[in-house]
């Protein structure tokens, strides 16, 4: 019991994480219908200044300023690049984010090079909150929950309770008419996408003393977090959550038990097969959960698709 206690708590938080990454994809296609490949390059670039100015001021005041640079950057890339595909559709404005993404990946390396930076947590939160069966739980971990039910509550409450949430809803659906009504619909799409990276950059600084400040931070999470969009729904903030926290408690409890998918077969009708060592099954029937753990997200956005095409929450086709 206590080790499913455990899986649970480290699914939240891996679940959490994961949302802080999505929620910024989230509001950027749900206000903008972009799907920025870059995203998870800001989430690195996050890290990595929040690791510059906690060298000279520590963590803290990283948290604050390192999101606030990154959204800066995110505002300026709409600006002055991606304002100028977004009328020629779709496709340009893919190739012209997964070359951004690229780009970020290069300046990284060169101004930080390979190497994981050593970017820890800081002394306030290095201690044990509490233990359950001999299982220290990190009072940093806390800290990432949390943040990330605090960013979830917030976004909630802007885009369903205040006017700047209702203009910007307004300004995707019918630019023409806000414009007409007096409101700057090029300011509103450039200062949500501007959030939406400085959202990715809050994920890159709360994650990166957990997971490691390195090049190829973005590149580990960067699927996973289109996968979860999709089985959440595009556009979905709920979805989002959801599917974020599905796929946490997915992975850390396929890595905790040793589950062989032969018994599992064997459990919903499947015969093992007479002479398993030359069986084309061999290697299916002596999969176990930790090695399959990595693909459960894609078997799950299949299962999801095939059953509800538009997400979990979704609105928009995906």
């Amino acid at each position: 019991m206590s080790l499913f206690i455990v899986n649970l708590l480290d699914g939240l938080v891996t679940g959490l994480l994961l949302f802080m990454l999505c929620s910024g994809l989230t509001l950027i296609f749900s206000m903008m219908g972009v799907l920025n490949f870059a995203h998870a390059s800001f989430y690195m670039l996050g890290a990595y200044f929040a690791y510059q100015i906690s060298t000279y001021v520590g963590f803290w005041p990283g948290l604050v300023l390192a999101p606030i640079i990154v959204g800066l950057c995110g505002a300026a890339v709409e600006r002055y690049g991606l304002r100028r595909v977004h009328q020629y559709g779709h496709v340009p404005e893919l190739i012209f984010t997964f070359g951004l993404a690229l780009l970020i990946e290069e300046v990284v390396q060169f101004f930080w090079g390979k190497s994981q930076m050593a970017y820890d947590e800081p002394a306030l939160l290095d201690f044990t909150a509490f233990s359950i069966a001999g299982n220290a739980f990190p009072a940093y971990k806390v800290f990432m929950i949390f943040i990330a039910i605090a960013i979830f509550l917030v976004l909630l409450y802007i885009l369903t309770r205040t006017r700047v949430g209702l203009i910007i809803q307004a300004a995707l659906s019918y630019p023409n008419t806000v414009q007409n009504l007096g409101h700057n619909v090029p300011l509103v799409f450039m200062g949500v996408f501007g959030v939406g990276t400085a959202l990715a950059g809050l994920a890159g600084v709360i994650a990166g003393p957990a997971l490691g400040t390195f090049p190829g931070m973005a590149v580990v999470l960067g699927s996973i977090v289109f996968v979860t969009i999709v089985i959440g729904g595009l556009g979905s903030l709920w979805g989002a959550l959801v599917a974020s926290l599905l796929i946490g408690w997915l992975q850390t409890f396929a890595a905790s038990y040793n589950i062989v998918m032969g018994d599992v077969l064997e459990a919903i009708g499947f015969s093992r097969p007479a002479d398993l060592a030359e069986s084309a099954l061999r290697d299916l029937w002596t999969l176990t959960a930790p090695q399959i753990g990595p693909i459960l997200p894609y078997l799950l956005m299949v299962v999801v698709l095939a059953l509800r095409p538009h997400g979990l929450f979704g609105k928009r086709e995906t």
